[in-house]
């Protein structure tokens, strides 16, 4: 319990703290009119509170994420209490804010166009492609699990369900954000905080121990822990697919100030979210065995739903499934909104977007593939939605490292998380079964030789910039 109680207190420093020297280096202005008053269109750009985008952003950022992937992540034992409070505040946290800034500060851009900026137009077409896959196979993930639910719980069968949620995807995606996204995802965001803050009441004053860190439970388990916890557990410690949802309430925003407590701060809340679920998951079972045969035989949503009727009773039951439909929906369509954002950015130079045909008809574009690939098997959806979710978070640190490279500020703030996102990602493909399958050892020394490499041009680029830097002071000096 001390573990999970330090865990926690950690974060919230991290946020006291570590965000505003995070702020400090990329120096905002609220005297700069931002995209919501200089772009307004009645759609996407439109002022809006902070406080509402923040449980926005928490509800698009979050859904299932936090809840099912610590949950899994529990499996791996106590260290998985150090990767979620390191990761969030030093590598998720700055992920966010620096994708929500620079989407701000570039009138609303999405992601692929920020990569294209700073990394150049061959890593953004491949980037655009990696990004819009993505948000599709979020989209569609999201779209079967809770048409599942709705099978079992109601006389609809799974195509309904289906039909249903994804008639509510088209409505969230194609209407202005102020209509469906601003009105009730800031209740269903509480309901997200209410639910985690319940189960964490309810573990504290249990009968059964949190697990505390020691030498012989760091690790009960046999799978490494690097990589595979650093993708088991991304939302809640890092994830690529929040800088794909930043730009959805940077557009929303009315002063630069504001995005400590919305981006910065909703991950914060993510990570404390994931921490509870983490917790409960190594707590309520009695231990990774038992959690191991739960989730083998209910999967995440029945331990999700076991763990929240038993220790909150028939209200925990209404959040249980609430949880597991409301919460990936509401992902899920963002998840949509946002890939019809990236395609627009693509066709803009042939069409105006700004006709609502023309969004109508993009929305219809990314959507058919989505409505295809959520009548394939769940699993089998969100084993390829980790690896590329994280390629898509290292890609984004590397974009604000180079950023920060540029105007001369500390890029070692977002360059050593990209360096360790590296050493994952690189790793993680070779070794694991939806990758090459390799050997363990053998994947660690490829991952390794691909890090190093990386690392080699980071120098580089480090070096130019000095050298230039070096040159623009001398051409100042006065003959």
């Amino acid at each position: 319990m001390v573990t999970f109680i330090a865990a926690l207190l950690l974060l919230f420093v991290g946020y006291a703290v570590y965000s505003k020297v995070v702020e400090r280096v990329f120096v905002i202005d609220d005297e700069q009119p931002t995209p919501a008053y200089t772009q307004q269109d009645g759609l996407d750009y439109m002022p809006m509170s902070w406080w509402k985008g923040s449980l926005i952003q928490l509800l698009n950022i979050a859904g299932l994420g936090p809840i099912f992937g610590a949950v899994a992540g529990a499996l791996y034992g106590p260290v998985a209490f150090i990767w979620i409070v390191v990761g969030c505040i030093f590598a998720g946290a700055v992920h966010d804010y620096f994708s929500g800034m620079l989407s701000l500060r570039h009138g609303g851009a999405q992601f692929p166009t920020l990569v294209g900026r700073y990394l150049g137009k061959t890593v953004k077409t491949m980037i655009n492609a990696i990004s819009i896959v993505l948000m599709i196979l979020v989209a569609a993930a999201f779209t079967a699990g809770p048409a599942q639910l709705i099978a079992q719980i109601t006389p609809l069968n799974f195509t309904a369900g289906l039909v249903l949620v994804f008639i509510y995807f088209l409505l969230a995606a194609v209407l202005p954000v102020n209509k469906i996204i601003g009105k009730i995802y800031p209740i269903f965001g509480a309901i997200l905080i209410f639910m985690a803050l319940a189960i964490a009441v309810a573990l504290l004053f249990g009968d059964q121990p949190i697990p505390n860190i020691t030498l012989d439970n760091l690790h009960p388990g046999e799978l490494p822990v690097w990589p595979l916890l650093m993708v088991t557990i991304s939302c809640g410690a890092i994830s690529g697919f929040h800088s794909t949802q930043s730009p959805i309430i940077a557009r929303t925003m009315k002063k630069e100030s504001e995005g400590r407590k919305v981006f910065y701060g909703a991950m914060i809340g993510e990570g404390v979210i994931a921490l509870i679920w983490a917790a409960a998951g190594m707590t309520f079972f009695g231990g990774t065995d038992g959690l191991q045969a739960a989730l083998a035989a209910g999967g995440p949503a029945g331990v999700v739903n076991e763990i929240s009727t038993s220790l909150l009773g028939t209200l925990g039951g209404i959040l249980a499934v609430l949880g597991v439909i409301i919460l990936p929906i509401t992902t899920g369509d963002t998840a949509l909104r946002s890939s019809r954002m990236m395609v627009t950015e693509l066709v803009v130079k042939w069409i105006n977007p700004d006709k609502k045909s023309v969004v109508f008809l993009l929305t219809i574009a990314v959507s058919v593939p989505t409505l295809l690939l959520a009548t394939i098997d769940y699993s089998f959806l969100w084993r390829y939605v980790g690896w590329t979710n994280q390629v898509v978070a290292t890609v984004m640190l590397w974009t604000a490292t180079s950023y920060l490279l540029k105007e001369g500020k500390a890029h070692w703030m977002t360059g050593l998380p990209a360096l360790f996102m590296t050493g994952v990602v690189c790793t993680y493909i070779f070794y694991a079964p939806e990758g090459f399958a390799m050997d363990y050892s053998i994947s660690l020394i490829i991952g390794s030789v691909l890090t190093v490499g990386i690392f080699s041009l980071y120098v580089w680029q480090i070096i130019q910039h000095k050298q230039v830097k070096t040159a623009e002071r001398k051409a100042e000096v006065p003959a």
